[in-house]
């Protein structure tokens, strides 16, 4: 009986430590678990950490180079003339150019992210996603925000703003014009050739003479890219449809002169009368 006893004593202990055993080592399967899970959600929150902030406008961004395009870029390429990386027009200087080419607008309705291919109903969504899922991809080394010479290329004027300010502030017009006047001087140095000058003497005319109260001219006085208007493209193509269509009908009519008349010849012989003798 005592044998027995010391027995079932032994198996008792023997599973108390196997349990015990087994709940250490799923109590350190724990801890180590939630050490991963703190590890991994530390880490992304270095990584959102480590994205830097952008103070910059991207509506503004993209309504100075809208003006760059519309009404400086034909005047260069007229010219065959390369801006420099210095020059704050540059491509490579708007933190928001490489975002703007991987906007792919499929339709009115319908825009497509080029990084992930998401598609988004406008163009205000596929913003947001930018910045929510692709800001990482900015590169915010320098100052590089375009917005920050709206001022001198006038972007108001582009841009779908319901109120607009009427009253000129000579303070801010003037600061304008110095702006614009540096960027003159920086993009397009006189001391660099005939090109550099007549594009700086234009670039003077077609942003900075505007920067003034007392009326004078008026922003891109030189003009800007020439655009094919819809209205005369539609006319071309439906004369461009037409056309074979009213030459064939012409052809018919005439074929069909024709033809009825060599009828009426044919009937006409035999009612002929003999001639006297």
């Amino acid at each position: 009986m005592g044998k027995k006893i010391r027995i079932f004593s032994y198996s008792v202990f023997l599973l108390l430590t196997t349990l015990e055993s087994s709940f250490a080592s799923s109590l350190s399967q724990s801890n180590s678990n939630q050490g991963i899970e703190h590890s991994i959600s530390r880490n992304l929150k270095e990584d959102q950490s480590q994205v830097p902030e952008v103070h910059c406008s991207r509506e503004r961004s993209r309504a100075a180079w809208k003006v760059i395009e519309e009404y400086l870029m034909p005047f260069l390429e007229r010219e065959k003339y390369q801006l420099s990386s210095k020059c704050r027009l540059h491509p490579s200087n708007d933190i928001f150019r490489d975002q703007e080419e991987n906007k792919i607008h499929v339709d009115i309705n319908e825009w497509r992210c080029g990084y992930c291919k998401k598609i988004f109903r406008a163009e205000k969504y596929l913003d947001q996603h930018f910045d929510n899922r692709h800001l990482n991809l900015l590169n915010v080394s320098g100052s590089k925000c375009l917005a920050d010479v709206c001022g001198a290329l006038h972007c108001d004027l582009v841009m779908d703003t319901q109120s607009r300010k009427t009253k000129c502030n000579p303070a801010a017009a003037a600061k304008n014009r110095h702006l614009c006047e540096d960027l003159a001087d920086s993009c397009f140095p006189i001391n660099q050739g005939p090109q550099a000058t007549r594009l700086h003497e234009l670039f003077l005319r077609q942003f900075c003479d505007a920067h003034t109260c007392s009326g004078g001219r008026k922003p891109f006085s030189r003009g800007g890219r020439k655009h094919t208007s819809i209205f005369y493209l539609a006319i071309s193509i439906l004369i461009l449809m037409f056309l074979p269509i009213f030459y064939l009908i012409v052809y018919l009519y005439q074929r069909e002169m024709r033809t009825g008349g060599q009828q009426l010849k044919r009937i006409s012989k035999p009612g002929r009368k003999p001639k006297p003798s």
